[in-house]
């Protein structure tokens, strides 16, 4: 059974993609591997780095539509601390109930009605999440490859292993 699984994994690319191409780890020796294995772990990295800032958008839009929520007409005429900066606020009063201003990226501001910006701040939190979770089957299907890297190089020292061990005798 492990060497159907092995020979199953000894070709990266489970599933060929437009511009990649399928490499029989077999066929590398061991610096070619280590090598393929250095550049795994360092995508791999960078996954991990792009799924912790994906995170923190997707905190800050779940925070910013909680906000909205809490508008409502009784709120009209109510004082509320205005960030200035992360750590700085200043007292404000909130006189329209009905429409907010957000940011939508890079220095733009919009407004929006309530419920537009209730659907602007639901649809950015779906779509952070879809793309956190490419990443991660992305970085499942490279944790795979990584695996089966490894168990080639094991393989290969093993072999080297033996053939020293056979000359030796």
């Amino acid at each position: 059974m492990e060497k159907d699984y092995f020979s199953e994994m000894s070709t990266i690319s489970s599933a060929p993609a437009p511009g990649m191409h399928q490499i029989d780890l077999s066929k590398l020796n061991l610096q070619q591997l280590s090598k393929l294995k250095q550049q795994l772990d360092q995508e791999l990295n960078v996954f991990q780095d792009s799924l912790q800032t994906l995170k923190i958008a997707q905190g800050k839009f779940v925070e910013s539509g909680e906000s909205v929520e809490k508008i409502t007409p009784e709120t009209k005429g109510k004082t509320i601390l205005v960030p200035l900066t992360g750590s700085m606020y200043v007292p404000g009063t909130i006189i329209d109930t009905d429409n907010v201003i957000i940011d939508v990226g890079t220095g733009y501001y919009a407004q929006k009605d309530i419920e537009g910006a209730k659907d602007y701040f639901k649809r950015k939190v779906q779509f952070v999440t879809e793309q956190m979770e490419k990443i991660q089957m992305m970085g499942i299907e490279k944790s795979k490859v990584r695996e089966a890297i490894m168990m080639m190089m094991e393989m290969k020292v093993q072999a080297q292993a033996q053939a020293q061990k056979a000359t030796a005798s």
